[in-house]
């Protein structure tokens, strides 16, 4: 394994858009990338044969999932994430501060961190901006996102008018209470992380009982403020200040409209280190990364492909088929002629749906294999269209085909 250390830079920009290469000690990720979600170490349905023959060159792992099953110890003892899963390439830890946040009555957010129920045991446990740095670090992951307070589009709070941390170009902005004191706690939250992680890489022998097991992980910052523009800005400054290796934009996918989060990442992603990596969390439809590229964001996750697939939902350069209509039950073409996968060379939409409808579990490896197919050969085509400088040629075919409605046909 190369022990080179995380780098990243700009080849090809169109626009806004950019082509680059994130250098990691697992190898190198072209950007645009989309990051398949291996929740607890693998991706459901599918192996990792299927996912490297899709193409992936990066995945996306749990942090707080590993660390209560089977553990970040055990992971450690057994030589990192990478040893223990059987996966060569580079690897995303998410903190587990969504997850956390989405257990809502089970736990409770202090200045220290996060105590929280176990959604598998009921145990008490708990998790700070340093755990959730060591149980990365255990982990070895080449990416390690810090811990972050995350609060739903539901739930922030009452509104106030906040003129003075409003830049001039946004105007007077009405600020929310909840959201600002997430935002404030994330970067204090986030410094605290950063220290832990520099102790780990400058004197690993003072953290007693964290097995470092990889030495080049980089750490991301995370930039939080909901979908307020001036809370979004003082978050940027305040956590760049810090100093991270890239920075995510957080907090978004979380029910508000897709035009309110293009116009957060348009406004957010511009502001930060044009040198370092761009990561929007948790995002989304295919045409939601085609959108977000455009503003300048090179890395994306989510669990959709995966999990509309289960779901029996597949996605095409034409919109979502739902394999269990009934208008499938005779049709002898694949899903999408014009796909290269092995699902729409191998196999009919009748005997797709004949599969789910029997609730066999090779349903689900099929479609999974289509849908992820389907994300990083779009994330192939973006990446070649901005380096022919053809990108907005690329959108504009895109949205006059794709729907995110059914299929009519």
């Amino acid at each position: 394994m190369s022990q080179k250390p995380f780098g990243f830079r700009v080849t090809h920009s169109d626009h806004a858009a950019r082509r680059g290469t994130i250098e990691t000690p697992h190898g190198d990720v072209q950007t645009p990338a989309f990051m398949p979600v291996g929740t607890r170490g693998a991706l459901k349905a599918v192996t990792h044969r299927d996912v490297m023959d899709v193409g992936a060159e990066i995945v996306l792992a749990n942090a707080y999932h590993l660390h209560l099953r089977p553990g970040d110890e055990l992971i450690a003892r057994a030589g990192g994430l990478h040893a223990f899963i059987g996966w060569p390439r580079p690897i995303l830890t998410d903190s587990g501060g969504y997850q956390v946040f989405s257990l809502a009555a089970r736990r409770k957010i202090t200045e220290a961190g996060v105590e929280f129920r176990s959604h598998i045991d009921g145990a008490l446990s708990a998790l700070s901006p340093e755990t959730a740095t060591d149980i990365q670090a255990r982990l070895g992951s080449d990416i390690a996102m810090v811990l972050d307070e995350c609060i739903g589009n539901e739930n922030r709070g009452s509104r106030v008018e906040d003129r003075s941390s409003s830049p001039a170009n946004f105007g007077p902005r009405t600020s929310n209470l909840g959201t600002r004191s997430a935002m404030e706690r994330s970067v204090r939250w986030a410094k605290r992380a950063r220290t832990r992680m520099l102790q780990l890489r400058q004197d690993p022998s003072s953290a007693a009982g964290v097995a470092v097991t990889n030495p080049g992980q980089a750490q991301f910052g995370i930039i939080q403020g909901g979908t307020d523009p001036g809370l979004r800005t003082e978050s940027v400054q305040a956590t760049v200040e810090i100093g991270f290796e890239a920075y995510a934009i957080g907090g978004l996918s979380v029910g508000e409209p897709p035009a309110v989060m293009y116009d957060i990442v348009a406004r957010t992603a511009p502001q930060l280190p044009a040198d370092r990596p761009r990561y929007l969390m948790g995002t989304g439809m295919p045409d939601d990364l085609i959108e977000c590229v455009a503003r300048g964001v090179d890395l994306f996750d989510c669990v959709l492909p995966t999990r509309n697939a289960r779901n029996g939902q597949l996605l095409t350069q034409h919109g979502v088929i739902v394999i269990k209509n009934a208008r499938y039950a005779e049709d002898p073409r694949p899903p999408d002629p014009a796909c290269g996968c092995y699902t729409c060379r191998s196999f009919s939409l009748a005997y797709l749906r004949h599969l789910y409808a029997s609730q066999e579990m090779t349903a689900a490896t099929l479609l999974s294999v289509h849908n992820l197919y389907f994300y990083l050969d779009l994330m192939r085509r973006i990446r070649d269209a901005i380096g022919f400088g053809s990108f907005e040629k690329l959108r504009h075919e895109f949205h006059q085909t794709f729907s995110r409605r059914q299929c009519s046909t």
